[in-house]
């Protein structure tokens, strides 16, 4: 979801529903400053209510949570393809000398939460689910659902995991607008084929194929140009592939080359990809040299 343009857009609980507003009689955030002033007030509503523990450490009070970790998808790059949705985990760890109440994240790229380009996604939960680890520290946990339709091409980069937090004391609430980040990446997808099958041994092999990756702006797969692509081969004996050459992709994303045949094996193409885009490789095509 788009947080500026679509508050109540993804599935899940978002700010306004969060706060018990029926999305469809709400005002929508202008921005994401606004968004996560809501979720603010949501973090610190359920710090203030009514608890025994909370009047137990009242003694505690006048202490800032101390936001110390968030790790979104186990911090590994979040894949999205041309058109579905990638849902993701989320793990924070903070710690306040009263234990923590309450946690919630926002996941956001851009200049800052003002800039009117900057894109962002909720939780899908109202708040984290929060488990003391001791008397200060919990590790909380929730999760994201980024959708194709709800990003740009240029939101294919490293995004911010802010994180808002509250102790029972509710004397201070906590915001980090960049605890980490998390690189989201386009999709790519490769095909191969090698021919003629089968083949007389010191035959010509062509493999071919095509490189393509998600583009956003447009919710379908196009050619991914001059990009690096190898070409690697696993005899039909071996588990493993050995690199054979190096190809450059055509302006289209076409990939093609020959080789020698030499034996039974696979064939196959491996992008590693770019800081935009997901390596990715295909399952190899057998050839039978005769």
């Amino acid at each position: 979801m788009r947080i500026r343009a679509t508050v109540a857009a993804v599935s899940g609980a978002l700010a306004l529903s969060a706060l018990a507003v029926p999305a469809s009689q709400a005002a929508q955030p202008d921005d994401l400053r606004s968004t996560v002033g809501q979720l603010k007030g949501l973090v610190q509503d359920h710090a203030a209510g009514p608890s025994a523990k909370r009047q137990a450490l009242a003694a505690n009070a006048n202490t800032p949570a101390v936001i110390t970790k968030a790790v979104v998808n186990g911090g590994k790059p979040i894949v999205v393809s041309a058109t579905g949705s990638k849902k993701v985990s989320l793990s924070i760890t903070a710690s306040d000398n009263s234990g923590i109440a309450a946690a919630v994240g926002v996941l956001w790229t851009g200049k800052n939460l003002d800039d009117p380009n900057s894109n962002g996604f909720n939780q899908n939960e109202e708040l984290a689910t929060c488990k003391a680890v001791n008397a200060t520290t919990s590790t909380c946990t929730g999760t994201f659902t980024l959708t194709a339709k709800q990003l740009r091409n240029i939101d294919a980069t490293n995004w911010n995991v802010l994180v808002i937090a509250a102790g029972y004391d509710d004397e201070d609430i906590t915001i980090k607008e960049s605890v980490s980040k998390v690189k989201v990446q386009r999709e790519a997808k490769l095909t191969v084929n090698a021919a003629p099958e089968p083949v007389k041994k010191g035959g010509t092999i062509t493999i071919t194929g095509s490189l393509t990756r998600a583009d956003w702006d447009k919710n379908k797969y196009v050619g991914f140009g001059t990009q690096s692509v190898v070409l690697q081969f696993r005899k039909k004996s071996s588990t493993a592939y050995t690199n054979v050459k190096g190809v450059k992709s055509s302006s289209t994303g076409a990939l093609k080359t020959t080789v020698k045949a030499s034996e039974d094996g696979y064939y196959r193409w491996n992008y590693l990809g770019i800081a935009s885009t997901a390596p990715v490789a295909v399952a190899g095509d057998y050839i039978d040299v005769k």
